[in-house]
């Protein structure tokens, strides 16, 4: 039982590593954000279909309902990736992260609104430990600052990205996490094409291995993995043990974007780090 848990815990650590290289990404690549995002989606939907095809992966729903509910979880994660790029590209990796990771307080929040998980106080006092650890991280809080800005796009995505999971949450033991990802991808990729005809695509012939890298890493691989997690831990748990995510993407940042942290980055990442570990070792 005891290897078991620690292998959870390692996988769901790993997607936490892909996920974390959204932000260096994100910031880097020079195309329009929706653009970016379709042809995430789309790459991934193509890299998911086939691994679903590999492994011999049902891609049939039991029921309406249940198609419908991946749609609008599917939209809510279009949302989620729009709304974060955009706090990117208007501050900084650091912040655009940071103020993300926000929605393990929401999911904590608003997880007993959509599974019968009885709210639990202690994720409260871990939330408000990780906003600590974000005052830290954040250098400035000016309201005509492009840093607020970014917080505030930030905390949409959060909320986005809260109610997509818990969503997801109520169809995860019925299916395949590959299956449910692969139909979230595709159904962005119909939702977001108007989006080629308005912004083109032509900037794509330079900025295809980083939009590859985005689609297969972050996406396919690091989406799909912690999904599947949530077999395994509450929505609430998964969300706070990946609260690591900006602590890696600064890292990230700092190697390819020279993005250079301060000491108030390793206070809030030591914050943040700790909530991890508490997480953890409550989750067993």
């Amino acid at each position: 039982m005891k290897d078991t848990h620690l292998k959870h815990i390692f996988w769901l650590t790993f997607a936490t590593i892909c996920i974390s290289t959204s932000g260096a990404l994100g910031k880097f690549i020079d195309m329009p954000i929706s653009v970016v995002i379709w042809w995430r989606s789309a790459l991934a939907a193509f890299f998911l279909l086939f691994y679903c095809k590999f492994k011999n992966v049902t891609l049939k729903f039991n029921s309406n309902q249940d198609r419908m509910t991946i749609i609008v979880s599917a939209l809510f994660l279009g949302v989620h990736w729009i709304t974060y790029f955009h706090a990117l590209k208007v501050s900084n990796v650091a912040i655009g992260m940071l103020s993300l990771f926000t929605f393990p307080v929401f999911t904590a929040i608003l997880e007993p609104l959509f599974t019968k998980v009885k709210f639990d106080p202690i994720h409260i006092l871990l939330g408000i430990l990780i906003l600590l650890g974000i005052y830290f991280l954040a250098p400035d809080f000016d309201l005509e600052n492009s840093q607020l800005q970014g917080v505030l796009w930030g905390m949409i995505s959060a909320i986005s990205y809260a109610i997509r999971t818990l969503l997801l949450k109520q169809h995860i033991s019925a299916y395949n996490g590959s299956m449910l990802m692969f139909y979230q991808v595709l159904a962005l990729t119909f939702v977001l094409a108007p989006a080629l005809l308005i912004n083109g695509t032509s900037d794509i012939k330079t900025q295809y291995p980083y939009v590859i890298t985005l689609a297969l890493v972050t996406t396919a691989i690091g989406h799909t993995l912690f999904v599947n997690s949530l077999r395994y831990f509450k929505v609430s748990t998964a969300s706070i043990i990946s609260s690591t995510q900006p602590i890696f993407g600064i890292i990230i940042a700092f190697l390819f974007l020279k993005e250079v942290p301060t000491w108030n980055t390793f206070i809030g990442g030591a914050l943040i780090i700790s909530t991890v570990v508490i997480e953890s070792i409550r989750s067993k």
